[in-house]
């Protein structure tokens, strides 16, 4: 899974209220459907452990522009000058999706065919 952000993040900042994460998850509404999802399925694994450090880090990465942010939400494009911050990096790495694995030839091998299941048409035609 994801980064799980680490109890002793915690102590150095405080846990977000309700009410700041309601406005956190406000301000984080984006123009492009794209960055929603990742937003949505970021907030649905970790919007009850986010602190006030995250919800800064959070609040810089809302300010790039749409396709900046999916570039970086990608892997297209990497944090740079002043987004290269390790709080910047964290957030990134709970944002982003987790990188699928290749399905293996073993396992598509074993994969029955759709089409080779088919019964086959009765034929009633007379000779």
């Amino acid at each position: 899974m994801g980064h799980t952000p680490h109890p002793a993040d915690a102590a150095a900042s405080p846990l977000l209220d309700e009410r700041a994460r309601s406005k956190l998850h406000w301000r984080c509404r984006r123009g492009l459907l794209e960055n929603d999802l990742f937003i949505k399925d970021f907030f649905a694994r970790y919007e009850h452990q986010l602190t006030e450090r995250h919800a800064d880090a959070l609040m810089v990465l809302m300010d790039l522009g749409d396709h900046d942010l999916m570039d970086l939400l990608l892997r297209r494009k990497e944090p740079q000058d002043a987004l290269d911050t390790e709080d910047v990096r964290e957030m990134l790495t709970m944002l982003r999706p987790e990188v699928a694995r290749p399905r293996s030839s073993l396992a598509e091998a074993a994969t029955p065919s759709i089409i080779g299941n088919l019964p086959k048409e009765s034929s009633n035609e007379v000779s």
